[in-house]
């Protein structure tokens, strides 16, 4: 897998570029936080839980895995119920992937396919899984046919998305770009 820079934390990153739960986990918490402080969030988790494995957050103490991820610094500004959402997350990656979170894209045969797989999971709604798609396709080249049509503008050049960050200036350029839809959002 190549290295991710989403987080802008080398060994954040690193867990990212290695581990697809992390990487699903990263892009759950990806709402309402800044973008690479959510992607920090599964490097916490390892570094708190010990480990990423689906089933054993699935099987964790939901009161005790709250409260680790509720410890300052938090996994996200809502630690607690977020929490609850990475564990179902992982609970759904076990029950429908055997534990393998990289099969929700490697076994997917298309672009429609992964989409579906996306919706389906705890957390994800339309928006964050053509995100996800176009995360899969621009920086680890997982392109299922008909993958460009699914994700709409995200699969377009530019600074749009999580999809788009592969260093700080890149970062910026897609937070410049969101506050600017923002804006565009409000005024009418």
């Amino acid at each position: 897998m190549p290295q991710l820079t989403i987080a802008q934390d080398p060994e954040a990153d690193k867990i990212l570029s290695e581990d697809p739960f992390a990487l699903l986990t990263g892009t759950l918490l990806d709402q309402q936080y800044p973008m690479e402080h959510a992607f920090r969030g599964p490097a916490k988790i390892v570094g708190r839980f010990g480990t990423l494995d689906p089933a054993t957050i699935a099987d964790a103490d939901p009161d005790e895995f709250a409260e680790l991820c509720a410890t300052p610094p938090a996994i996200h500004r809502y630690g607690r119920s977020m929490a609850g959402r990475v564990q179902a997350l992982a609970r759904h990656v076990v029950d429908e992937y055997d534990g393998d979170a990289a099969r929700i894209w490697t076994d997917a045969r298309s672009g429609e396919e992964l989409m579906k797989r996306l919706q389906a999971l705890p957390g994800y709604g339309e928006q964050k899984a053509k995100i996800f798609v176009a995360l899969l396709a621009k920086q680890l080249d997982v392109k299922p046919r008909g993958w460009t049509t699914v994700v709409g503008d995200y699969g377009k050049k530019g600074f749009r998305s999580v999809a788009d960050v592969v260093d700080a200036e890149s970062l910026g350029k897609v937070r410049a770009f969101k506050k600017q839809k923002k804006a565009a959002a409000k005024a009418g």
